[in-house]
């Protein structure tokens, strides 16, 4: 089968630049150039103390040589490698898997979900304030961003004093804005079920809500305390359930049910269980919430043929000495080419990918020399197009609540669509270059292209929704803030100075509803 390898790159190599997984305002600020993160200044090459510790100048010749002549790897690659699968090494091993073979979407979910190695199952918290904010006691949002950072500091200082592994702690929208980000959620929700009820002989049917990565249980918490104390008739009907794949979470999200002054919700389900496992199939009219999900999706890789435009999809080649190889071969998974072909049918506009350049670019570029045969890689979300298939499928009358991040700093350079790859180290985040990191001990989380989701979403789920008369389908994508604006009680996250950190934090984030 034609292959076409590209690079190899050390697990054991990572980047030396430092930034906050998740800044509380949507950028972040990277450390000067002639300065370190504690503010050292770097020494100019031509200062006389730093130039006694450098070797001499070597000739451009003579440091290509010595490259050409380095090894790439000790690994013996005529050992056979066998093909698997993220789900297959979850059920056959307890420590990454050696001389094997797998699609980037299994590496990267292997790294992540793995039960007993992946970041989820040992790296990961959730930052949570134990009460919500008092937003009228603050100055301004800076005064606000103040007493976070220090919260924030103090429990990771305590997470690397009793444990050996320091482990990354993040926020989400819904835990530094609770419970005031999960009341617009549950109005959103509340405003669209009487809608689509109303006029129906005895109200219509009850209120169904599916949430999927429920993390702390915050966000089901609020949504519940809101409909029970506005609007108790809705409360009396309805169904809540959680689909939760992580069992130490599941347990979390059963335990917020007994906390002390906390009033039990005696409609919930907690489902511990992956979405993509899913098989029964919901055929009354529901609500599924997705929040700061799908960044964590994992993604396929591809690359173009230069002068065809064919596309190759990505492997992960992982070496007996634990060192990776990224090869590409012709499109052959089922996923993939579903997903390319969905995307190539768009019309109105139609779908180009940025990493193939028109035609007439290919033709003038292959001309010159050392032209590429193959397009920058794009990661693709096949996890993601997954889900969408599978709430067409089984939840054929959902309606759709999906927020997650359409723009990150930090991103891999030099593809299309890019995740951000990062751990941390002596208390800051560390982003790297490349995916092909020891698994287990990265955060790997990508932004969305919501207008393409969209169209893709319609695709799979709207085209044969079974509904009933006088329920809409369109689907729209806004931003968090036009979301804030039309659902949130704006007041109660006003400072003192009028900044609203509803509306100005989590920029970076969009919601996809339908």
């Amino acid at each position: 089968m034609a292959r076409a390898v590209v690079e190899r790159t050390e697990l054991r190599s990572l980047a030396t630049r430092s930034a906050k997984r998740l800044p509380q305002r949507p950028t972040t600020q990277r450390p000067a150039a002639n300065s370190t993160q504690s503010g050292t200044e770097i020494k100019d090459e031509k200062d006389p103390a730093s130039s006694e510790q450098q070797p001499a100048f070597k000739g451009y010749i003579e440091s290509v040589r010595e490259i050409l002549h380095m090894p790439a790897t000790t690994a013996d690659p005529n050992i056979p490698t066998r093909r698997v699968t993220a789900e297959y090494c979850a059920e056959r091993f307890t420590t990454p898997p050696k001389n094997v073979t797998m699609l980037t979407r299994d590496f990267i979910g292997d790294s992540l979900y793995h039960p007993s190695y992946g970041y989820f199952s040992k790296q990961a918290l959730i930052f949570s304030p134990k009460k919500g904010y008092n937003f009228a006691g603050f100055r301004d949002s800076a005064d606000f961003l103040k007493t976070i950072g220090r919260q924030y500091e103090e429990i990771e200082r305590e997470l690397d004093d009793i444990r050996s592994i320091p482990r990354q702690l993040w926020h989400t929208p819904t835990e530094i804005l609770k419970p005031w980000y999960g009341y617009s959620v549950a109005q959103h929700i509340v405003r669209q079920h009487k809608a689509d009820q109303s006029g129906r002989p005895g109200g219509g049917s009850p209120l169904t809500v599916y949430e999927m990565g429920g993390g702390n249980g915050t966000l089901m918490m609020n949504i519940l305390d809101h409909i029970r104390e506005r609007e108790p008739e809705i409360y009396s009907r309805m169904e809540y359930n959680l689909v939760e794949i992580s069992p130490k979470l599941a347990k979390q999200q059963v335990s917020q049910q007994s906390r002390k002054h906390v009033v039990p919700h005696v409609n919930v389900n907690i489902i511990n269980k992956s979405i993509f496992d899913w098989s029964t199939t919901e055929d009354r009219p529901c609500f599924f919430v997705a929040m700061e999900v799908i960044d964590n999706f994992a993604h396929d890789v591809v690359r173009f043929d230069y002068e065809t435009g064919e596309p190759y999809q990505a492997f992960v080649r992982v070496y007996d000495d634990g060192e990776f190889e990224e090869y590409y071969e012709p499109v052959s998974d089922p996923l993939i080419r579903n997903y390319l072909g969905v995307r190539d049918s768009l019309v109105s506009p139609r779908h180009r990918s940025a990493a193939l350049p028109p035609a007439l670019y290919r033709r003038i570029r292959s001309q010159l020399p050392l032209a590429p045969n193959l397009s920058k890689p794009e990661f693709i979300p096949t996890k993601a197009f997954e889900f969408c298939k599978i709430l067409g499928r089984h939840f054929p009358r959902h309606r759709l609540v999906l927020s997650d991040f359409y723009k990150l700093p930090d991103t891999l350079p030099g593809a299309v669509g890019a995740p951000v790859v990062q751990t941390r180290f002596n208390g800051s985040m560390v982003p790297c270059e490349t995916y092909l990191v020891q698994p287990g001990w990265f955060d790997i989380f990508f932004p969305t292209d919501f207008e393409l989701l969209c169209r893709i979403y319609d695709v799979e789920c709207r085209r044969s929704l079974h509904t009933q008369p006088g329920e809409q389908t369109g689907s729209r994508v806004c931003t968090q803030r036009e979301f804030a604006l039309e659902n949130a009680a704006l007041a109660q996250t006003r400072t003192r100075s009028g900044e609203n950190p509803m509306l100005d934090f989590y920029e970076n984030n969009k919601f996809l509803l339908s």
